[in-house]
């Protein structure tokens, strides 16, 4: 399996990539088409987005990479999902990258055997009458048998709350070839304990969650550096804080680790607006080699 070509290195992940309001699709197809033409290689959808989330930024835009980050296997049926990217224009559907993942027992309650049930996913999903090809679906992989899977029976990974050391470890699980597109949360504030507090305050509901947890103690985090909504050392390693300039520095740590792409997730606090995440998303693009 060959890494995805074309795909740039550095996209956008976010919630708010997606509603289901009527009455917001407008903006967010503006904000989709201003973030195409600033560059960014992809739009990642986070918050268990559908195909009909994708849908509105496919039409929105012209060439960008378009993928969910992250769909639960639990919440939508595989045979819905074919279906729905056959219907798709053929040439918005090349552009559409399927991410999948188990997402967590605490909001799926079927929740059992999750490496079984991706491994009956994948071929669901190989299986259907319009299939969805190997190459243009990723996993959201941070265990050893997951990683192991995404490279076999997909394009690769987009992996979740990791830092460099884990995507060096990544990229060896995965080999050479095979996409690795980590995640990567900023925060654009160069007041110190400022920023750490939004980080920190966004983190917290993340690192109540096992398997995440489980795999930041696999790379030498421990349970004193989790609790309490994360230790100092655990918030900059999880989180990049500063200016736009150390943001680039942080993405450049994570391609020297192995990623072949960067989705970059910039966290506000809260209160602060969707205008105020396109600025700080246009001032990235300033610093970054898009």
């Amino acid at each position: 399996m060959a890494s995805l070509p074309g795909l740039g290195p550095i996209g956008i992940w976010s919630n708010k990539l997606q509603t289901d309001d009527p009455d917001d699709l407008g903006r967010l197809r503006d904000a989709a088409a201003e973030l195409e033409e600033l560059g960014y290689a992809a739009l990642w959808i986070g918050g268990s987005p559908s195909l009909a989330h994708a849908a509105h930024l496919l039409a929105a835009t012209n060439h960008i990479t378009v993928g969910t980050s992250i769909l639960s296997i639990w919440q939508h049926q595989a045979a819905d999902v074919t279906r729905q990217r056959a219907a798709l224009d053929p040439a918005d559907r090349e552009r559409l990258l399927l991410g999948l993942g188990v997402s967590h027992a605490r909001f799926a309650a079927q929740y059992n055997r999750p490496y079984s049930a991706m491994q009956d996913y994948l071929t669901a999903l190989d299986t259907a009458p319009e299939p969805v090809p190997a190459d243009r679906r990723v996993l959201a992989a941070i265990g050893p048998k997951m990683l192991r899977l995404a490279g076999d029976r997909a394009a690769g990974a987009i992996p979740y709350l990791v830092t460099p050391e884990f995507t060096a470890q990544a990229r060896t699980a995965l080999g050479d070839q095979p996409f690795l597109g980590p995640e990567m949360k900023a925060v654009l504030d160069t007041d110190e304990a400022r920023a750490r507090t939004t980080a920190r305050d966004y983190l917290t509901n993340y690192l109540t969650l096992p398997n995440y947890t489980n795999n930041l103690q696999r790379v030498g985090y421990t349970e004193d550096d989790i609790t309490g909504g994360g230790s100092n050392r655990l918030v900059d390693a999880l989180v990049a804080c500063g200016d736009a300039e150390q943001v680039r520095t942080r993405i450049e740590e994570f391609q020297k680790a192995g990623a072949d792409h960067v989705a970059v997730q910039i966290v506000l606090p809260p209160g602060q607006s969707y205008p105020e995440l396109l600025r700080q998303y246009r001032e990235l693009a300033q610093a970054l080699p898009l």
